[in-house]
């Protein structure tokens, strides 16, 4: 596997290589992400295809510091807005919808906030406060509200009762929304 550095030169240099070795060597990490949020292997497939894409528009004039956390942002919302074009005819309880549900009080909604430098001082300041708690909690938080692990999953992973990780996760949101609110985030 060639290493970052390498691959990001491939797509600066736009030689049609960066889309196969990126695929190589990121193919199976964006997809278990996809399959996390759409369950569906046609879909997913569909989703990392069209991460290669823009992965291949935005670099350049794009140059990701961290080129597995790029793509995977990259095909979560390709995978979330696959989600919810799917899901516009059927509503249902799915595990997408849970956890966006979960999220929805202490999130602000897109509508309140309006420029990109709001977003990325709310971003700024969730990382900080995940870097803060302990490590278990770290890694529910993201397995859950970034992977979109269930809680079954979670339980099972953690070696944890669904109980004990459902209350680890309300505690870990409330304590978000009172950063956020402490940091004159608007809810």
């Amino acid at each position: 596997m060639l290493e970052d550095s390498v691959i990001l030169e491939l797509f600066w240099n736009r030689s049609e290589n960066a889309v196969s070795e990126t695929s190589a060597k990121y193919g199976k990490y964006c997809t278990g992400i996809s399959m996390q949020i759409l369950h569906s292997e046609p879909d997913a497939e569909e989703c990392v295809n069209d991460t290669w894409l823009h992965a291949w528009n935005s670099i350049p004039p794009s140059r990701p510091s961290i080129l597995k956390a790029y793509l995977g942002r990259i095909t979560r919302n390709l995978s979330l807005d696959r989600w919810k074009r799917n899901s516009a005819q059927k509503r249902g309880g799915s595990q997408v919808e849970l956890m966006l549900e979960e999220l929805g009080d202490c999130i602000p909604s897109a509508d309140s906030v309006q420029i990109e430098v709001e977003t990325k001082v709310i971003a700024e300041i969730i990382s900080t406060f995940l870097k803060e708690q302990p490590e278990m909690s770290r890694w529910l938080f993201v397995r859950r509200y970034w992977y979109g692990d269930s809680m079954a999953e979670l339980s099972k992973k953690s070696k944890m009762t669904e109980s004990y990780v459902k209350t680890q996760l309300f505690r870990l949101r409330q304590k978000l929304k009172d950063r956020l609110e402490k940091e004159g985030v608007q809810l």
